[in-house]
């Protein structure tokens, strides 16, 4: 069950793509948590026939889990990460555009309007406008998105929610444990579960391609030889996988973070870096890449990027390449400074003549810049001080921070509170004696990773909802509306500037600046959920 902010915002998602009615079902679902069809039908007030179309429609789109169990029978639930995920559809799809041209771009956006599809169906849809080329070009396409994981299969183990599998997995390993278990015990079986559904998804997911045979026979010899190579199967449903183009995003926003810090040619190296190792790259749970050689760097590098504009040189003589890639991979990788501070500012690791790129510690420093952002926009340049002290040494009393921090005591206590009501920071109470009396303890502030980046993501989807019903309401001006309807007709639509009054073409432009606004601030506002709940799995100091 979600929360209400995610509640709204999955809602009204689900509403602007598939309709109120089945927006009533999400809503029903997300607000009691997972039921069945016969509570379904009650809370919903609809009609058996809508409520089955309605869910048909979800699990068609991957947002609806379904399973069984003894005790409730067939039981749904929401699958909000997926539902969320489709606010970066339209990035998927210029992403799939950049990689493999137009032709994947119409592939990958054909997959997201049906959900899951066949080769076979995805084939004969869009090769409707070229009959002849159409369908080669199509299947290749097809083939490297198969084979670099952008497609995977969907299987029915992606129908059930994990969560199911994982309890029952969990009491199954638990049970095998003789006598009390200790919290080692309990610990080693809650690790074996998760590793056995991980494999489970895995082997899963390895039907999406098959083995090909083909022969050829030679005039000198009768003899046949067998060449076996893979082929996508036609009886597979293949649905887009987030995650492998999510990978993209990260390393674009670790391009952006290097570039900003240093310049556009370190940027340069470290996407270079990237490239070197991104078809291994299928995950964003990786710690870090692949080790990669300097020259591999070199290899995925522009020719057209002058590296040394970038550095200030001692000579006017223009070194070699090589040297100029490895003076930026040591300042990437903060070699100056070999210690534990050095460390958390670096991008890359450097071991011999081999490159890795840090994505934990990235992430760390990622979602630490975000939660300074939202310090620095509420509370000023003070509150970002006692983040960031509190962050580097730990926990501390209200006189240390306001010794350390050279504030004013009377400013230090009410900027706490203020703070610790956003939970940026927490407050941790440590008894002096056993009766635990509030005049006997002390009182310490700390800043508590997970519940901040909790709470500021659940701001951040209100956020998300406010700006899709602000784009609504403008939507549904009176005179706009008609504007709009009337653009649609398709005699209007070939001569808008003889059909259209002035005034008309005048509102239109303004409706198109201010949607054009609500997306940029929509992009700006899903990349700070993305860094602080898809880069938040292993971004958390629990230290």
């Amino acid at each position: 069950m979600a929360d209400a902010d995610t509640a709204r915002l999955c809602t009204e998602i689900v509403r602007s793509v598939f309709g109120p009615l089945t927006a009533t079902v999400a809503s029903v679902l997300l607000t009691h948590g997972r039921l069945g069809l016969p509570q379904l039908l009650r809370f919903s007030r609809l009609k058996p026939r809508t409520v089955r179309a309605a869910i048909l429609v979800l699990v068609q789109h991957n947002i609806l889990w379904h399973a069984t169990s003894e005790d409730e029978g067939e039981v749904f639930e929401i699958n909000i990460d997926e539902c969320l995920m489709r606010l970066r559809y339209g990035r998927y799809v210029w992403l799939a555009e950049q990689l493999y041209g137009k032709s994947g771009a119409e592939i990958v956006q054909l997959v997201l309007d049906h959900g899951k599809l066949r080769p076979p169906d995805i084939i004969s849809q869009l090769s409707i406008y070229d009959p002849v080329k159409g369908p080669t070009v199509l299947a290749q396409t097809l083939h490297k998105l198969v084979d670099e994981a952008y497609l995977k299969p969907s299987t029915l183990l992606a129908h059930l929610s994990p969560r199911d599998k994982l309890i029952r997995y969990e009491a199954e390993e638990k049970r095998k444990i003789s006598g009390f278990p200790t919290a080692r015990e309990v610990r080693e079986a809650k690790e074996t579960a998760a590793a056995r559904l991980k494999r489970e998804e895995e082997e899963a997911e390895q039907v999406g391609m098959k083995r090909k045979a083909k022969d050829h026979s030679h005039k000198a010899s009768k003899r046949k030889a067998v060449e076996e190579e893979m082929e996508v199967d036609d009886e597979v449903y293949f649905r887009v996988n987030c995650e492998r183009f999510n990978v993209h995003i990260r390393n674009k926003l670790i391009e952006s973070a290097a570039s900003e810090r240093f310049n556009e040619y370190a940027g340069a190296v470290l996407r270079a870096t990237l490239k070197a190792t991104e078809p291994k790259q299928r995950k964003l749970s990786d710690v870090r890449s692949d080790p990669t050689s300097f020259a591999n760097v070199a290899m995925h590098l522009p020719d057209d990027v002058d590296l040394a504009a970038g550095l200030v040189l001692q000579s006017s003589r223009k070194p070699p390449t090589m040297t100029l890639i490895k003076e930026y991979l040591g300042i990437l990788a903060s070699a100056d400074n070999p210690t534990p501070a050095g460390r958390a500012a670096s991008f890359i690791s450097l071991g011999g003549s081999k490159v890795q790129v840090e994505f934990e510690i990235i992430a760390r420093r990622l979602q630490r810049r975000v939660l300074e952002a939202v310090a620095r926009e509420r509370h000023g340049d003070e509150g970002v001080r006692i983040m960031r002290l509190l962050l580097d040494t730990g926990m501390m009393d209200e006189k240390q921070i306001s010794k350390i921090g050279m504030m004013a005591p009377k400013d230090v206590r009410p900027l706490l509170s203020a703070m610790s009501a956003e939970s940026l920071v927490s407050l941790q109470e440590v008894p002096k004696s056993a009766d635990r009396n509030p005049t006997r303890m002390f009182y310490l502030w700390y800043v508590d990773l997970r519940k901040a980046s909790a709470v500021q993501l659940r701001n951040l989807y209100k956020t998300l909802f406010n700006i899709g019903a602000r784009r609504q309401a403008e939507q549904e001006e009176p005179n706009l509306k008609a504007v709009l309807e009337k653009r649609q007709r398709s005699d209007v639509s070939q001569d808008e500037e003889r059909l259209l009054t002035r005034n008309e073409r005048e509102l239109l432009a303004q409706w198109e600046k201010k949607r054009e606004k609500l997306t940029v601030l929509e992009m700006r506002v899903e990349e700070a959920v993305f860094i602080l709940r898809d880069l938040g799995a292993f971004a958390i100091d629990d230290d």
